[in-house]
């Protein structure tokens, strides 16, 4: 077993990637915020649709509501992303953890493993581009004279 001295080091290597877990959570915490505001708004949308006698009107609500069930999904699959980000650098950490106490040489895992943190936020931060872009043309139907 490392001596303190010997832990110390270890310990700030396999901890630098808990940056990625904290900025990562904060992304998180956006997506989730912008998933409970389209699920108030579906709501909103839908009570008026059920309650709306004007048939023009009955086909924006229709298209808004549809539009929102587009971004929702979006949301789910860009929170999914960033979640399985946040996974692979909590065992990243583990795997630094591990191959510095018992001296092992897993240099080609650890590439592997920040290599898909980068590509699960990768792909988060472009779904959540597209979103944002639905997001636009919803509100256009919405403002549309």
């Amino acid at each position: 077993m490392p001596s303190l001295t010997q832990l110390v080091p270890i310990l700030q290597l396999a901890t630098g990637p808990v940056i990625l877990i904290s900025g990562i959570g904060l992304l998180l915490l956006s997506f989730t915020n912008r998933l409970g505001r389209l699920i108030d708004r579906a709501r909103s949308l839908h009570r008026e649709r059920r309650t709306c006698a004007d048939p023009e009107l009955s086909v924006r609500l229709d298209k808004q509501i549809a539009l929102i069930d587009r971004r929702a999904g979006i949301l789910r699959r860009v929170i999914t992303l960033a979640s399985v980000a946040v996974l692979l650098v909590a065992f990243l950490i583990l795997v630094l953890f591990v191959s510095g106490i018992f001296k092992l040489e897993l240099g080609t895992l650890v590439i592997f493993l920040f290599s898909m943190v980068m590509l699960a936020l990768i792909g988060s931060m472009a779904g959540f581009i597209s979103e944002m872009n639905l997001a636009l043309e919803a509100m256009r139907i919405e403002t549309r004279p």
